[in-house]
């Protein structure tokens, strides 16, 4: 059987090139199941693909931050899914024979596909994918919060492969959009005294950040004071911040790079050589990320409601885009059953 169904897309180069459109999506292959998506949420990653800052293999549709029930299965996957909730990893296919995939950093995969920039993704109602990809989430677990898992994968892949964290840490987490949250729980959750610092335009994502009982800091009003800090995690994909990033480390410490920039920065990169600072960052996610992510949800270490800031159906989502640009929100998330086939 195929389904016809509408997505967000990226139809061509060019920032105005993302609009809806009809596409087709058939039954699951062997290996593969159909996912009915309950939520994507939009990441900045979304908007570098708009802006054409981040590689996508036009016409696609965007969007893969996914949870989802599975509806249909292809040959060779248990049948026991059918119904069940799950998040997805990002990626549709690898070589599985290169030395990266083979170590379990399909993430570096040459020939990697991920689905929302090179195959079609969760911006729309319906989503075929390798049953490998899925993990089961926890019926505490909200339901439209579960596409929160995916960027959770990559903090845990930025924190925890190697660690980072060290029990009694001072870590501080620039940047309280999603993925600062998220670094700052994680963090917490492995035994850091976290500090979440935004600018006075962020303060409804600092009271996000407070409601989860984070400490946070306002650098309007207060100074963050150099080499006041083990562990710097730079989560804006801002060059001002990753200075600041540089500065506030000690000597000895770690700076982890977890936003994405979209364009070249300079940095005093000559920092790092006379503080012998360990800089680190995680591109996307990988196998045992994920594992480390969910059992951070299982836990209850980290909590994704909070961070949810609207639901919209899909014929929103460009006021949506346009609120996650503008950093008026933390996270808007496209529900496509809402409306729509």
């Amino acid at each position: 059987m195929t389904i016809t169904t509408t997505g967000v897309s990226k139809l061509g180069t060019g920032p105005d090139s993302v609009g809806l459109r009809e596409f087709t999506v058939g039954d699951p292959e062997a290996g593969q199941v159909l996912l009915e998506v309950i939520s994507a949420g939009i990441c900045g990653t979304d908007l570098h693909i708009a802006d054409d800052e981040f590689p996508s293999n036009p016409p696609v549709t965007m969007g893969h931050e996914v949870t989802g029930e599975v509806r249909s299965v292809g040959d060779g996957v248990d049948p026991g899914l059918i119904g069940g909730r799950f998040a997805a990893e990002t990626y549709f296919d690898y070589c599985e024979v290169c030395s990266f995939c083979r170590d379990g950093s399909p993430n570096l995969c040459a020939q990697r596909r991920s689905f929302g920039s090179h195959v079609d993704g969760g911006f729309a109602r319906w989503l075929t994918l390798p049953a490998r990809n899925l993990h089961r989430l926890a019926d505490h677990v909200p339901r439209h919060a579960g596409s929160l898992a995916e960027p959770l994968a990559c903090v845990a892949n930025c924190l925890f492969d190697p660690p980072v964290v060290n029990a009694g840490d001072r870590v501080l987490v620039l940047g309280p959009g999603t993925m600062g949250v998220l670094t700052a729980q994680a963090a917490r959750a492995a035994g850091g005294v976290v500090t979440l610092v935004g600018l006075a335009t962020d303060a409804l994502r600092l009271d996000v950040g407070r409601g989860l009982g984070l400490d946070t800091l306002n650098v309007g009003d207060d100074a963050i004071g150099e080499e006041s800090f083990d562990v710097v995690c730079e989560c804006s994909g801002s060059e001002p911040a990753a200075a600041t990033a540089l500065s506030a480390v000690r000597k000895g410490g770690r700076s982890v790079q977890v936003g994405i920039f979209g364009r070249a920065v300079t940095l005093d990169l000559d920092s790092i050589l006379y503080k012998e600072i360990t800089y680190t960052s995680g591109f996307a996610s990988t196998p045992q990320s994920w594992t480390r992510a969910i059992s951070l949800l299982d836990s209850g270490a980290v909590e994704l409601d909070q961070l949810i800031s609207e639901v919209v159906p899909i014929s929103q989502w460009r006021r949506a885009f346009d609120a996650t640009r503008a950093g008026s929100g933390m996270k808007f998330v496209i529900d496509p059953r809402s409306e729509g086939k």
